[in-house]
């Protein structure tokens, strides 16, 4: 098995580009829904959570492609966008004034104590829905070199069958451009189920139809980033009874590694975080990766959560960013748990603190004040 190689950044334009769908994130804090009378809202996608914290905590010159709405709410997420430092690619579409196409709406209440959050959304007539093979000029965006490193996620994928078509055309042009592909599988089964329902599928059908198209995806990839459940129901491949494991317990994930290895020989990294939920505020947290043959585990700590939304894309973003910079295997997996971890101290989806602070913690540093 080939190792992972990472394009230098010399003569590119972009270190890192997203495809996926852009979001409003509704948020009351911790005032459900029901009793609610303000909230807050972040710009979000779990593709483009990973290009915005790139930007915003480490430096990276990124870009998304994504379907934009010419109306109020899109343009409100263009204004976040920019602010991130986030390069875009837009397919527009026009608003009707009535119906849409839309921007995608998420509802979420962060729960607190022994009160879990609550998530839930509003994709009808989602403009992302309908991005297809064609809607962006892939052999423009990579002519020459100009990516090193290409994203998406099982997410976007789940939206149409044609979203995941899309995913692999622009794999096919990352890969045809020398750059590396990542996928995070993010296994979402009322997403896949709804696309199935949609074409007159029932609910067995649908897993069957995700993981077919998954394992289309997976073919492309470099770096896959999922946990062992994300793998068997994903990927469709056989693994131990996660349920009966501690969620920290990395064993049920490194023994799913073989069957990742054979099935999708192309596969050089796969990694995950492991999170052992006590309460809505507090969580063990580790993080596990596997790349080119070899092993690596994250310390356990105990988190103080915040808001927990976010977190898994923030350890992604961290690690493709010490990967990028030529760290090892084990300080791009520190940098990953280090990042989505202190993601989870903010409100958001997007990182609001310094590379400084990342590293001091992933170093093992402490919440001691600095002076």
């Amino acid at each position: 098995m080939a190792s992972l190689q990472i394009p230098e950044s010399a003569g590119t334009v972009h270190d890192f580009l997203a495809l996926g769908a852009l979001v409003t994130r509704l948020d009351p804090g911790i005032v459900p829904f029901s009793e609610a009378d303000t909230y807050s809202l972040h710009v979000s996608g779990g593709e483009y959570n990973a290009a915005a914290n790139l930007s915003i905590c480490f430096g990276m010159r990124t870009a998304i492609a994504s379907a934009m709405v010419d109306y109020p709410i899109g343009q409100r997420i263009e204004t976040a966008v920019r602010k991130a430092g986030v390069t875009p690619y837009y397919k527009r579409f026009a608003h009707d004034g009535v119906r849409g196409p839309n921007m995608a709406i998420v509802w979420s209440d962060r729960g607190q104590g022994v009160r879990a959050p609550v998530v839930f959304y509003n994709r009808s007539n989602e403009a992302a829905q309908q991005l297809k093979r064609g809607s962006f000029d892939w052999n423009e965006i990579f002519a020459n070199g100009r990516i090193r490193w290409f994203h998406s996620g099982g997410i976007f994928s789940a939206l149409s069958p044609t979203t995941s078509e899309l995913v692999i055309e622009a794999m096919q042009a990352a890969k045809k451009a020398g750059a590396v592909v990542s996928f995070d599988l993010n296994y979402r089964a009322k997403l896949w189920a709804l696309a199935a329902a949609e074409q007159g599928f029932d609910a067995a059908q649908a897993s069957e139809r995700a993981a077919g198209t998954l394992r289309k995806i997976a073919a492309f990839v470099d770096v896959l980033v999922g946990n062992e459940e994300d793998l068997q129901k994903g990927l469709g491949l056989k693994g131990q009874d996660v349920e009966s494991k501690s969620k920290l317990d990395p064993s049920a994930f490194f023994a799913m590694i073989e069957s990742v290895a054979r099935d999708f020989p192309n596969v050089k990294a796969v990694a995950t975080t492991l999170r052992e939920v006590h309460s809505t505020n507090h969580h063990s947290w580790s993080a596990v990766l596997w790349m080119d043959g070899k092993s690596f585990q994250a310390p356990t700590c105990e988190l103080d959560v915040y808001d927990r939304v976010g977190g898994g894309d923030g350890f992604a973003a961290g690690l493709f960013y010490g990967l990028l910079s030529g760290k090892s295997p084990e300080e791009a997996l520190r940098l990953g748990w280090a990042h989505g971890a202190m993601l989870t101290t903010t409100p958001g989806d997007i990182s609001m603190v310094t590379l400084d602070q990342v590293e001091a913690f992933a170093k093992g540093g402490s919440a001691r004040i600095q002076r």
